[in-house]
């Protein structure tokens, strides 16, 4: 949520080759409210500038002597790829549109009514720390879904992890889905029953004990790797290979579990039931772009 003290503390540079228009400007902006204004009238320092302070706002003239206005956009979007903070100031109505073709999100018209620049000039600061934080809210969801395909491989046996691995490096430069199709997969899913009411009775050092315990049974009957992910376990037969007897292993790891299940609850004051699903279908597919398997 942007509130009016980000507004007013927003970083601003004001760019104009006369004095008396840069003055006319740093006292209206400083009498609105605004705390951080700065000012150059020389245009070629503008790009070093906004490298240093990375400008909210750029209060740009169009027409000035050895580098305009233009110019200086130009030079501008060589640091903001996808959006120009700059709000020209111009005397000439045909220049208008050609700066807001050029990439100038709106401009301001001399000489200056004093309350349209005020306005302006909020609206602008406001867009600009919008655009910020949705592009810090776009990063922040690639780096959870780079999190969430990793948890959703490590769910996988190692060979078709490594393949959907190999798939997504692949594709890094192209956005289009991928999709990746098996005749027929059988897919297994444990779940211990009424664990979380277990789970609110019982310390997290016993929690702890418990599900180790049951992990290390799991794990060393089964006849594939798969993954134990807290009090569920996922596992699947035929990806990437194709098996003929594929129900057949799934239903003997099932035997498998409920095995260790049994050995677990004989060896402890726990008792606890494990309740398992087998599904097997065609096809299977894989979608990258939405960094999860449907299986």
């Amino acid at each position: 949520m942007i509130s009016p003290a980000d507004i007013l503390n927003a970083k601003i540079l004001i760019v104009d080759d006369q004095q008396a228009n840069v003055t006319l400007l740093e006292q209206l902006l400083r009498g609105g409210g605004h705390t951080k204004v700065t000012s150059t009238m020389d245009p070629e320092k503008v790009c070093e500038l906004h490298l240093v302070n990375h400008y909210d706002l750029i209060l740009l003239d169009l027409a000035m002597p050895g580098m305009d206005g233009f110019q200086v956009m130009e030079n501008l979007k060589e640091i903001e790829k996808d959006y120009l903070p700059v709000l020209v100031l111009t005397a000439q109505p045909d220049h208008k549109l050609r700066a807001l073709k050029s990439g100038a999100r709106d401009f301001v018209s001399k000489p200056f009514d004093l309350a349209e620049v005020l306005v302006r000039v909020h609206n602008m600061i406001e867009v600009r720390l919008m655009h910020l934080e949705l592009k810090k809210l776009y990063e922040r969801v690639v780096a959870e879904q780079k999190v969430s395909e990793r948890l959703a491989l490590a769910g996988l046996p190692a060979v078709t992890a490594a393949h959907f691995a190999r798939s997504s490096e692949k594709a890094s430069a192209n956005p289009d889905v991928i999709i990746e199709t098996y005749a027929e997969v059988t897919a297994l899913f444990a779940d211990i029953l009424d664990f979380t009411r277990f789970s609110e009775g019982a310390s997290a050092s016993v929690l702890s004990g418990v599900l180790n315990d049951i992990s290390h049974r799991v794990e060393s009957s089964a006849t594939e790797r798969a993954k134990v992910l807290g009090d569920a376990y996922l596992a699947t037969v035929g990806m990437p290979d194709a098996l003929a007897d594929k129900s057949i292993l799934a239903a003997n790891k099932a035997l498998n579990l409920t095995a260790a299940m049994d050995r677990f609850n004989a060896h402890s004051r726990y008792k606890l039931n494990v309740k398992i699903r087998l599904e097997t279908g065609a096809p299977v597919t894989a979608k990258k772009k939405s960094q999860a398997f449907d299986l």
